[in-house]
Protein backbone atom coordinates (compact mmCIF):
# COMPACT_ATOMS: atom_id res chain seq x y z
CA UNK A 1 0.00 0.00 0.00
CA UNK A 2 2.50 2.33 0.67
CA UNK A 3 4.89 1.59 -2.05
CA UNK A 4 1.42 2.61 -4.53
CA UNK A 5 0.91 5.49 -2.68
CA UNK A 6 4.39 6.83 -3.11
CA UNK A 7 4.59 5.60 -6.50
CA UNK A 8 1.19 7.55 -7.43
CA UNK A 9 2.27 10.98 -5.72
CA UNK A 10 5.62 10.33 -7.97
CA UNK A 11 3.42 10.36 -10.93
CA UNK A 12 1.41 13.41 -9.99
CA UNK A 13 4.68 15.57 -8.71
CA UNK A 14 5.98 14.31 -11.91
CA UNK A 15 3.45 15.43 -14.59
CA UNK A 16 2.79 18.56 -12.07
CA UNK A 17 6.54 19.17 -12.56
CA UNK A 18 6.50 18.90 -15.88
CA UNK A 19 3.76 20.89 -17.08
CA UNK A 20 5.66 23.55 -14.71
CA UNK A 21 8.95 23.24 -16.58
CA UNK A 22 6.64 23.27 -20.03
CA UNK A 23 5.13 26.40 -18.98
CA UNK A 24 8.42 28.26 -17.22
CA UNK A 25 10.42 26.82 -20.57
CA UNK A 26 8.04 28.77 -23.15
CA UNK A 27 8.43 31.78 -21.04
CA UNK A 28 11.64 31.75 -20.33
CA UNK A 29 11.77 31.41 -24.12
CA UNK A 30 9.55 34.30 -25.08
CA UNK A 31 11.96 36.11 -22.18
CA UNK A 32 15.01 35.70 -24.02
CA UNK A 33 13.11 37.27 -27.45
CA UNK A 34 12.25 40.44 -25.92
CA UNK A 35 15.71 41.19 -26.62
CA UNK A 36 15.15 41.57 -30.60
CA UNK A 37 14.43 45.15 -31.71
CA UNK A 38 10.00 45.41 -32.35
CA UNK A 39 8.93 46.27 -35.65
CA UNK A 40 10.45 50.04 -36.42
CA UNK A 41 6.80 52.01 -38.09
CA UNK A 42 9.06 54.55 -38.68
CA UNK A 43 8.06 58.10 -39.36
CA UNK A 44 4.30 59.23 -41.16
CA UNK A 45 2.58 62.08 -41.64
CA UNK A 46 -0.02 63.06 -39.00
CA UNK A 47 -3.44 62.15 -40.61
CA UNK A 48 -4.78 59.97 -37.86
CA UNK A 49 -7.78 61.24 -36.00
CA UNK A 50 -8.25 59.55 -32.72
CA UNK A 51 -11.10 59.71 -30.08
CA UNK A 52 -9.35 58.66 -26.78
CA UNK A 53 -11.97 57.78 -24.43
CA UNK A 54 -11.23 58.30 -20.33
CA UNK A 55 -13.35 56.26 -18.28
CA UNK A 56 -13.71 58.12 -14.67
CA UNK A 57 -15.53 57.64 -11.38
CA UNK A 58 -15.00 59.97 -8.60
CA UNK A 59 -11.46 61.55 -10.27
CA UNK A 60 -11.95 65.12 -9.74
CA UNK A 61 -8.75 65.09 -7.74
CA UNK A 62 -6.53 63.19 -10.29
CA UNK A 63 -7.60 63.82 -13.65
CA UNK A 64 -6.56 67.07 -14.24
CA UNK A 65 -2.68 66.22 -14.91
CA UNK A 66 -3.83 63.71 -17.63
CA UNK A 67 -5.56 66.27 -19.79
CA UNK A 68 -2.97 68.92 -19.45
CA UNK A 69 -0.70 65.75 -20.94
CA UNK A 70 -3.18 64.94 -23.41
CA UNK A 71 -3.64 68.51 -24.42
CA UNK A 72 0.36 68.75 -24.55
CA UNK A 73 0.75 66.01 -27.58
CA UNK A 74 3.44 66.50 -30.10
CA UNK A 75 0.58 66.36 -32.38
CA UNK A 76 -1.91 68.39 -34.08
CA UNK A 77 -5.01 68.71 -31.82
CA UNK A 78 -7.19 69.42 -34.71
CA UNK A 79 -6.61 65.21 -35.40
CA UNK A 80 -7.78 64.02 -31.39
CA UNK A 81 -10.76 64.63 -29.11
CA UNK A 82 -10.70 64.19 -25.36
CA UNK A 83 -13.35 62.19 -24.09
CA UNK A 84 -14.13 61.90 -20.32
CA UNK A 85 -17.12 59.27 -19.93
CA UNK A 86 -18.11 59.99 -16.11
CA UNK A 87 -19.82 57.51 -14.42
CA UNK A 88 -21.45 56.29 -10.90
CA UNK A 89 -19.78 59.40 -9.84
CA UNK A 90 -20.10 61.35 -6.74
CA UNK A 91 -18.12 64.33 -6.67
CA UNK A 92 -17.53 66.65 -9.79
CA UNK A 93 -15.37 64.45 -11.94
CA UNK A 94 -17.35 65.97 -14.44
CA UNK A 95 -16.77 69.91 -13.37
CA UNK A 96 -13.25 69.15 -13.00
CA UNK A 97 -12.78 67.58 -17.24
CA UNK A 98 -14.67 70.55 -18.32
CA UNK A 99 -12.39 72.88 -16.69
CA UNK A 100 -9.06 70.94 -17.98
CA UNK A 101 -10.38 71.26 -21.76
CA UNK A 102 -11.73 67.82 -22.14
CA UNK A 103 -15.08 67.08 -23.77
CA UNK A 104 -17.98 65.43 -21.70
CA UNK A 105 -20.06 62.59 -22.35
CA UNK A 106 -21.84 61.43 -19.00
CA UNK A 107 -23.38 57.79 -18.34
CA UNK A 108 -26.49 58.22 -17.48
CA UNK A 109 -27.08 55.17 -15.78
CA UNK A 110 -25.33 53.17 -13.16
CA UNK A 111 -22.49 50.52 -15.09
CA UNK A 112 -20.86 47.48 -13.66
CA UNK A 113 -17.69 47.71 -15.35
CA UNK A 114 -15.39 49.57 -17.36
CA UNK A 115 -16.15 47.31 -20.48
CA UNK A 116 -19.77 48.90 -20.39
CA UNK A 117 -18.48 52.51 -19.73
CA UNK A 118 -16.44 52.00 -23.79
CA UNK A 119 -19.60 50.22 -25.22
CA UNK A 120 -21.64 53.38 -24.13
CA UNK A 121 -18.91 55.99 -25.34
CA UNK A 122 -18.64 54.28 -28.64
CA UNK A 123 -22.03 53.72 -29.17
CA UNK A 124 -22.44 57.45 -28.83
CA UNK A 125 -19.61 58.32 -30.78
CA UNK A 126 -19.12 56.00 -34.07
CA UNK A 127 -20.59 58.33 -36.25
CA UNK A 128 -18.06 60.97 -36.37
CA UNK A 129 -15.29 59.46 -38.24
CA UNK A 130 -12.31 58.75 -35.81
CA UNK A 131 -9.87 56.28 -37.67
CA UNK A 132 -9.02 55.08 -34.24
CA UNK A 133 -9.62 54.79 -30.18
CA UNK A 134 -6.78 55.64 -27.39
CA UNK A 135 -7.98 54.50 -24.09
CA UNK A 136 -6.90 55.96 -20.51
CA UNK A 137 -7.35 55.60 -17.12
CA UNK A 138 -8.14 58.72 -15.10
CA UNK A 139 -5.02 58.38 -13.23
CA UNK A 140 -2.66 58.23 -16.05
CA UNK A 141 -0.01 60.77 -17.14
CA UNK A 142 0.63 60.36 -20.90
CA UNK A 143 4.03 61.43 -22.70
CA UNK A 144 4.12 63.95 -25.30
CA UNK A 145 4.78 61.62 -28.19
CA UNK A 146 2.41 59.22 -27.71
CA UNK A 147 -0.37 59.89 -30.12
CA UNK A 148 2.79 60.44 -33.03
CA UNK A 149 3.85 56.82 -32.27
CA UNK A 150 0.53 55.24 -32.57
CA UNK A 151 -0.12 57.37 -35.25
CA UNK A 152 3.03 55.90 -36.79
CA UNK A 153 2.03 52.56 -36.07
CA UNK A 154 -1.75 52.76 -37.27
CA UNK A 155 -0.08 54.10 -40.63
CA UNK A 156 2.30 51.29 -40.92
CA UNK A 157 -1.00 48.94 -40.58
CA UNK A 158 -1.78 48.08 -37.11
CA UNK A 159 -5.70 48.04 -35.76
CA UNK A 160 -4.80 47.18 -32.74
CA UNK A 161 -1.56 48.65 -30.33
CA UNK A 162 -0.38 48.50 -26.84
CA UNK A 163 2.07 51.03 -25.66
CA UNK A 164 4.72 51.13 -22.74
CA UNK A 165 2.73 50.93 -19.13
CA UNK A 166 5.09 52.71 -17.08
CA UNK A 167 5.10 54.16 -13.22
CA UNK A 168 3.87 57.17 -11.68
CA UNK A 169 5.09 56.38 -8.53
CA UNK A 170 7.34 53.50 -8.10
CA UNK A 171 8.94 55.23 -4.99
CA UNK A 172 5.95 55.66 -3.23
CA UNK A 173 5.54 52.55 -0.66
CA UNK A 174 6.97 48.72 -0.92
CA UNK A 175 3.53 47.94 -2.63
CA UNK A 176 3.54 50.26 -5.30
CA UNK A 177 7.21 49.68 -6.00
CA UNK A 178 6.42 45.99 -6.49
CA UNK A 179 3.36 46.76 -8.93
CA UNK A 180 5.72 48.99 -10.83
CA UNK A 181 8.24 46.51 -11.36
CA UNK A 182 5.72 43.33 -12.19
CA UNK A 183 4.38 45.86 -15.05
CA UNK A 184 8.03 46.67 -16.22
CA UNK A 185 8.66 42.80 -16.31
CA UNK A 186 5.04 42.91 -18.64
CA UNK A 187 5.80 45.40 -20.50
CA UNK A 188 9.73 43.76 -21.20
CA UNK A 189 9.14 39.68 -21.30
CA UNK A 190 5.87 39.62 -22.13
CA UNK A 191 4.90 42.10 -24.42
CA UNK A 192 8.15 42.22 -25.68
CA UNK A 193 9.16 38.96 -26.00
CA UNK A 194 5.41 38.25 -27.73
CA UNK A 195 6.41 41.28 -30.15
CA UNK A 196 10.27 39.23 -30.75
CA UNK A 197 8.18 35.99 -31.62
CA UNK A 198 5.69 37.81 -33.95
CA UNK A 199 3.26 37.22 -31.27
CA UNK A 200 0.43 39.36 -30.36
CA UNK A 201 0.69 41.49 -27.21
CA UNK A 202 -1.70 41.70 -24.63
CA UNK A 203 -3.95 45.15 -24.14
CA UNK A 204 -3.30 46.19 -20.69
CA UNK A 205 -6.64 48.31 -19.83
CA UNK A 206 -4.72 51.75 -20.78
CA UNK A 207 -2.40 53.37 -23.11
CA UNK A 208 -3.52 51.14 -25.85
CA UNK A 209 -5.44 51.63 -29.56
CA UNK A 210 -7.69 50.22 -31.38
CA UNK A 211 -8.78 51.00 -35.04
CA UNK A 212 -12.15 51.78 -36.13
CA UNK A 213 -12.95 49.25 -38.90
CA UNK A 214 -11.43 46.76 -36.43
CA UNK A 215 -13.82 47.94 -33.87
CA UNK A 216 -16.52 47.47 -36.58
CA UNK A 217 -15.88 43.94 -37.39
CA UNK A 218 -15.72 42.56 -34.04
CA UNK A 219 -19.58 44.14 -33.49
CA UNK A 220 -18.13 47.05 -31.28
CA UNK A 221 -17.32 47.22 -27.47
CA UNK A 222 -19.27 43.65 -26.94
CA UNK A 223 -17.08 42.47 -23.47
CA UNK A 224 -19.19 40.50 -21.09
CA UNK A 225 -16.14 40.28 -18.34
CA UNK A 226 -14.45 42.11 -15.77
CA UNK A 227 -11.71 42.17 -17.92
CA UNK A 228 -12.76 44.42 -21.14
CA UNK A 229 -8.76 44.93 -22.17
CA UNK A 230 -7.96 40.73 -21.92
CA UNK A 231 -11.15 39.76 -23.47
CA UNK A 232 -10.12 42.19 -26.33
CA UNK A 233 -6.95 40.77 -26.57
CA UNK A 234 -8.84 37.45 -27.57
CA UNK A 235 -11.44 38.81 -29.58
CA UNK A 236 -8.54 40.86 -31.72
CA UNK A 237 -6.50 37.24 -32.07
CA UNK A 238 -9.53 35.17 -32.42
CA UNK A 239 -10.41 37.64 -35.47
CA UNK A 240 -6.93 37.67 -36.93
CA UNK A 241 -5.79 40.50 -35.55
CA UNK A 242 -2.35 40.92 -33.61
CA UNK A 243 -1.97 43.33 -31.17
CA UNK A 244 1.14 45.43 -31.79
CA UNK A 245 3.90 46.33 -29.34
CA UNK A 246 4.51 50.21 -29.65
CA UNK A 247 7.10 50.72 -26.52
CA UNK A 248 7.55 54.38 -27.39
CA UNK A 249 4.08 55.19 -27.14
CA UNK A 250 4.35 55.58 -23.13
CA UNK A 251 1.38 55.93 -20.29
CA UNK A 252 2.48 56.39 -16.38
CA UNK A 253 -0.06 54.73 -14.81
CA UNK A 254 -0.51 55.31 -11.04
CA UNK A 255 -0.02 52.09 -8.41
CA UNK A 256 -1.90 50.78 -5.50
CA UNK A 257 -0.29 52.34 -2.29
CA UNK A 258 -1.59 49.34 0.32
CA UNK A 259 -1.47 45.69 0.05
CA UNK A 260 -5.26 45.90 0.55
CA UNK A 261 -5.87 47.87 -2.45
CA UNK A 262 -3.04 45.75 -4.47
CA UNK A 263 -5.33 42.51 -3.14
CA UNK A 264 -8.86 44.35 -4.57
CA UNK A 265 -6.92 45.30 -8.02
CA UNK A 266 -5.39 41.64 -8.51
CA UNK A 267 -8.25 39.92 -7.50
CA UNK A 268 -10.42 41.45 -10.25
CA UNK A 269 -7.64 40.62 -13.08
CA UNK A 270 -7.71 36.88 -11.73
CA UNK A 271 -11.12 37.05 -11.80
CA UNK A 272 -11.49 38.33 -14.95
CA UNK A 273 -8.80 36.19 -16.41
CA UNK A 274 -10.97 32.97 -15.70
CA UNK A 275 -14.06 35.13 -17.33
CA UNK A 276 -12.56 35.23 -20.25
CA UNK A 277 -10.67 31.79 -20.10
CA UNK A 278 -14.48 30.66 -19.42
CA UNK A 279 -15.80 32.27 -22.48
CA UNK A 280 -13.20 32.26 -25.03
CA UNK A 281 -10.99 29.18 -24.17
CA UNK A 282 -12.36 26.59 -25.96
CA UNK A 283 -13.01 28.81 -28.98
CA UNK A 284 -9.48 29.27 -28.54
CA UNK A 285 -8.75 25.49 -28.64
CA UNK A 286 -10.89 24.75 -31.59
CA UNK A 287 -9.46 27.32 -33.56
CA UNK A 288 -5.68 26.18 -32.96
CA UNK A 289 -6.87 22.57 -34.07
CA UNK A 290 -8.67 23.86 -37.03
CA UNK A 291 -6.39 26.45 -38.13
CA UNK A 292 -3.17 26.14 -36.37
CA UNK A 293 -1.19 29.86 -35.35
CA UNK A 294 1.26 30.73 -32.63
CA UNK A 295 -0.89 33.86 -31.63
CA UNK A 296 -4.37 31.33 -31.48
CA UNK A 297 -1.80 28.77 -29.22
CA UNK A 298 0.09 31.87 -27.49
CA UNK A 299 -3.36 33.23 -26.27
CA UNK A 300 -4.43 29.92 -24.99
CA UNK A 301 -1.17 30.10 -22.84
CA UNK A 302 -2.43 33.06 -21.52
CA UNK A 303 -5.69 31.82 -20.62
CA UNK A 304 -4.82 29.55 -18.63
CA UNK A 305 -1.96 31.36 -16.12
CA UNK A 306 -4.78 30.25 -13.50
CA UNK A 307 -4.41 27.35 -14.01
CA UNK A 308 -0.74 27.12 -14.32
CA UNK A 309 -0.56 28.76 -10.56
CA UNK A 310 -2.08 25.68 -9.74
CA UNK A 311 -0.36 23.55 -10.82
CA UNK A 312 2.61 25.24 -9.42
CA UNK A 313 0.96 24.70 -6.30
CA UNK A 314 0.30 20.93 -6.39
CA UNK A 315 3.86 19.92 -7.53
CA UNK A 316 5.33 22.06 -4.46
CA UNK A 317 2.79 19.92 -2.51
CA UNK A 318 3.65 16.49 -4.11
CA UNK A 319 7.37 16.95 -4.48
CA UNK A 320 7.75 17.88 -0.85
CA UNK A 321 5.27 14.83 0.24
CA UNK A 322 7.08 12.70 -1.97
CA UNK A 323 10.41 13.71 0.10
CA UNK A 324 8.59 13.13 3.25
CA UNK A 325 7.94 9.77 2.10
CA UNK A 326 11.14 8.54 2.66
CA UNK A 327 11.61 9.14 5.99
CA UNK A 328 12.33 6.27 8.27
CA UNK A 329 10.21 7.90 11.39
CA UNK A 330 7.61 10.65 11.45
CA UNK A 331 10.37 13.45 12.54
CA UNK A 332 12.51 12.34 9.91
CA UNK A 333 9.27 12.66 7.32
CA UNK A 334 8.40 16.24 8.39
CA UNK A 335 11.71 17.16 8.55
CA UNK A 336 12.47 16.24 4.88
CA UNK A 337 8.94 17.63 3.93
CA UNK A 338 10.03 20.96 5.58
CA UNK A 339 13.01 20.82 4.10
CA UNK A 340 12.15 20.27 0.55
CA UNK A 341 9.29 22.66 1.12
CA UNK A 342 11.59 25.82 2.28
CA UNK A 343 14.24 24.39 -0.46
CA UNK A 344 11.37 24.96 -3.84
CA UNK A 345 10.47 28.21 -2.19
CA UNK A 346 13.98 29.53 -2.15
CA UNK A 347 14.59 28.31 -5.56
CA UNK A 348 11.26 30.09 -6.72
CA UNK A 349 12.74 33.61 -4.11
CA UNK A 350 15.98 33.30 -5.68
CA UNK A 351 14.56 32.93 -9.45
CA UNK A 352 11.86 35.93 -8.86
CA UNK A 353 14.07 38.12 -7.82
CA UNK A 354 16.93 37.37 -10.42
CA UNK A 355 14.51 38.03 -13.15
CA UNK A 356 13.07 41.39 -11.01
CA UNK A 357 16.75 42.49 -10.93
CA UNK A 358 17.47 41.91 -14.82
CA UNK A 359 14.31 43.85 -15.88
CA UNK A 360 15.35 47.05 -13.91
CA UNK A 361 18.77 46.30 -15.55
CA UNK A 362 17.81 45.97 -18.85
CA UNK A 363 14.87 48.88 -18.67
CA UNK A 364 16.92 51.36 -16.91
CA UNK A 365 15.12 51.43 -13.99
CA UNK A 366 17.31 50.84 -11.34
CA UNK A 367 17.23 53.38 -8.29
CA UNK A 368 18.12 52.40 -4.80
CA UNK A 369 14.65 53.50 -3.23
CA UNK A 370 13.59 49.80 -5.15
CA UNK A 371 15.73 47.84 -3.11
CA UNK A 372 13.07 46.57 -0.71
CA UNK A 373 10.59 46.07 -3.38
CA UNK A 374 13.26 44.20 -5.18
CA UNK A 375 14.41 41.90 -2.34
CA UNK A 376 10.53 41.32 -1.37
CA UNK A 377 8.65 41.19 -5.02
CA UNK A 378 8.84 37.31 -4.61
CA UNK A 379 6.91 37.55 -1.63
CA UNK A 380 4.48 39.72 -3.77
CA UNK A 381 4.34 37.00 -6.37
CA UNK A 382 3.52 34.57 -4.19
CA UNK A 383 0.77 36.67 -2.67
CA UNK A 384 -0.73 36.02 -5.79
CA UNK A 385 -1.96 32.44 -5.30
CA UNK A 386 -4.65 32.35 -2.77
CA UNK A 387 -5.68 35.87 -4.70
CA UNK A 388 -6.03 33.37 -7.61
CA UNK A 389 -7.86 30.21 -5.61
CA UNK A 390 -10.35 32.50 -4.16
CA UNK A 391 -11.84 33.60 -7.69
CA UNK A 392 -11.56 30.18 -8.61
CA UNK A 393 -14.17 30.24 -5.52
CA UNK A 394 -16.04 32.89 -5.78
CA UNK A 395 -15.06 35.69 -8.96
CA UNK A 396 -15.41 39.59 -8.43
CA UNK A 397 -17.80 40.29 -11.08
CA UNK A 398 -18.28 44.12 -10.51
CA UNK A 399 -15.28 46.96 -10.77
CA UNK A 400 -14.46 48.04 -7.23
CA UNK A 401 -12.99 51.80 -7.19
CA UNK A 402 -9.80 52.39 -6.03
CA UNK A 403 -10.11 56.03 -4.83
CA UNK A 404 -7.07 58.07 -6.49
CA UNK A 405 -6.49 61.23 -4.48
CA UNK A 406 -2.77 62.30 -5.17
CA UNK A 407 -2.59 64.40 -8.85
CA UNK A 408 1.23 63.53 -8.72
CA UNK A 409 3.70 63.61 -12.12
CA UNK A 410 6.43 60.83 -12.53
CA UNK A 411 9.89 61.81 -12.05
CA UNK A 412 10.68 60.90 -15.67
CA UNK A 413 8.54 64.00 -17.05
CA UNK A 414 10.00 66.76 -14.14
CA UNK A 415 13.82 66.08 -15.43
Amino acid sequence: MERLLLSAILTLAGISGLAVALWGGYYLLTGFMSWRKPVDCGWHPARTRFAILVAARNEELVIGPLINSLLMQDYPQELYDIWVIPNNCVDNTALAARNFGARVLECPFPVRSKGEVLRFAYNRLRGREYDAWCVFDADNVVDSRFLTEMNNAYMSGARAAQGYRDSKNPYDTLISGCCSIYYWMMDRFHNGGKAGMDLSAMIGGTGFMISSKALEELGGWNSSTISEDLELTAQCVLAGEKVWWVPKAVTYDEQPLTYEESVKQRRRWSSGTLQVAQAYLSRVGSSVCREGGGRLADLGFTLMIPAYQVAAVANLLLSSLAAALFGQTVGQALAAFLGALVFNLGLTALGSTLAAGLVLAAEGKWDRRLWKALALYWLFLLSWIPITFGSFVKKTTVWEEIRHTRATIPEALTR
